[in-house]
């Protein structure tokens, strides 16, 4: 089972909807809502996407609101990836109790 550690670098939440970082081997992950606040629409469920940095910078690699119909919106190599799940599992818990 892979160790999970979490990063103490912590962005500004008020600026860009970040909720925390969350990591897996070299790669850092971390979760950010989108809304009225941060560039979403005000009659939208919130959205929220996941960013990667492996050490070639970050970059966003999946999307998925918390309606139950829509599914995650996974990118690139990250489609059908293994870790997929538990990086969903990672950011909900984020989204439920945010660093911020």
């Amino acid at each position: 089972m892979a160790e999970t550690r979490f990063v103490d670098d912590e962005p500004d939440p008020g600026e860009n909807g970040w909720l925390g970082d969350f990591a897996r081997g070299p790669a850092v992950f971390s979760v950010f809502r989108t809304g009225p606040n941060n560039g979403g629409h005000p009659l939208l469920p919130p959205e929220f996407r996941i960013t990667c940095n492996d050490g070639a910078g970050p970059r966003e690699i999946c999307r998925f609101t918390e309606e139950p119909e829509f599914a995650p919106e996974w990118f690139g190599a990250w489609r059908n990836d293994r870790w997929c799940s538990w990086i969903l599992r990672q950011a909900k818990r984020l989204i439920e109790n945010p660093e911020a």
